[in-house]
């Protein structure tokens, strides 16, 4: 059994100490390295310098190839691994020093790691997480009842975690993640291997609590649509720097690529040639569809539109964004 952190949590002291410290970031790092030494071998620079400062109730992806320094920099936030150089501070805490007071203050749900007792009922394994965090029964039992009846748990909270589908784990595990209210919750691969109906429902939840609770989220994930649905913030690492911090949006303007407005149209009609701004036309369903790929640099989707209207009957418009993946593509490739 993997050892679990003991702290002291009750929901007044979670409170007040939310409220001393509303102005810090939630996590704030400024030049963070971790080196792994090697015996007759130059040592291996994990975390080369990470600058970040996230603050309350952002929801954040960070994202980087295998091997980027991921793994690493979330050990040295949650406190499993000693810094070799620079600062880090997570809910206003240094996490090594002050490691047991953090775990009171943070969640982790990791995809392919449970924190659940595989022998025991699901609702048994929150039991004990309850005397580990020393949540007051009667606040325990509205937070429970709360994230059964939004999870759907309630069909197998009896059931031995081992005999739990992935997708009913999963809920089980964010549930275990946010029973004692933590400012923080950090999230790697939450919804690997599940059906999609189980991913949207996980996402559904976890922005829910973002919106509602403004709770911080730190999300690492290989499956975009997770980032696209949970964060307007991204962050992109590779070989252990910090390549991209910005707004979802703008970095999708910035490096996405083209636009696409889609028309359909009330009868068929020839491609929809030399509007200003459009590079690509291409011509569906026989004509009655049409995909004009256009530049915002150029123009946007405003005057485009308006210009398709004066030209041809419309029955339908839409403007398609660029994807996360091609997205996440060329910054990884930039």
């Amino acid at each position: 059994m993997a050892d679990r952190p003991t702290a002291l949590c009750g929901d007044r002291l979670v409170s007040s100490s939310r409220q001393s410290r509303a102005g810090s970031p939630a996590v704030e790092t400024e030049g963070l390295r971790c080196e792994f030494r090697r015996r007759r071998a130059a040592p291996v620079i994990a975390v080369d310098g990470v600058t970040l400062s996230i603050a309350r109730g952002e929801a954040v992806g960070f994202l980087g190839p295998n091997g980027a320094g991921k793994s690493t920099t979330i050990k040295m936030l949650t406190g499993i691994l000693v810094p070799t150089a620079g600062r880090v501070e997570v809910c206003g805490l240094e996490p090594v020093r002050r490691r047991r007071e953090l775990a009171r203050r943070i969640g982790v749900v990791f995809g392919q790691r449970s924190q659940l007792w595989w022998d025991l009922p699901l609702v048994e394994s929150f039991e004990l997480l309850r005397a580990v965090h020393r949540i007051p029964p009667v606040v325990f039992a509205q937070r429970l009842e709360r994230h059964v009846e939004l999870l759907d748990m309630a069909g197998f909270l009896r059931v031995p975690v081992r005999q739990l589908s992935l997708g009913q784990r999963m809920r089980g595990e964010v549930t275990a993640a946010l029973l004692h209210d933590p400012e923080l919750v950090v999230l790697d691969e939450p919804t690997i291997g599940l059906d999609l109906a189980s991913k949207e429902r996980l996402r559904g939840f976890l922005a829910g609590v973002n919106a509602e609770r403004a709770v911080t989220l730190l999300l690492t994930t290989h499956d975009l649509p997770d980032v696209e649905r949970l964060c307007r913030r991204l962050v992109v690492i590779d070989h252990g720097r910090v390549l991209v911090d910005g707004d979802l949006d703008a970095l999708r303007r910035r490096f996405g690529g083209a636009r696409q407005l889609v028309v359909e149209l009330m009868e068929p009609s020839a491609a929809l040639d030399g509007l200003p701004g459009v590079f690509g036309v291409t011509v569906e369903a026989d004509g009655l569809r049409q995909r004009l790929a256009f530049s915002p640099s150029q123009t946007t989707a405003a005057t485009l539109i308006a210009e398709v209207a004066s030209r041809v009957a419309v029955r339908d418009l839409t403007v398609a964004e660029p994807s996360i993946e091609d997205l996440v593509r060329t910054l990884y490739a930039s």
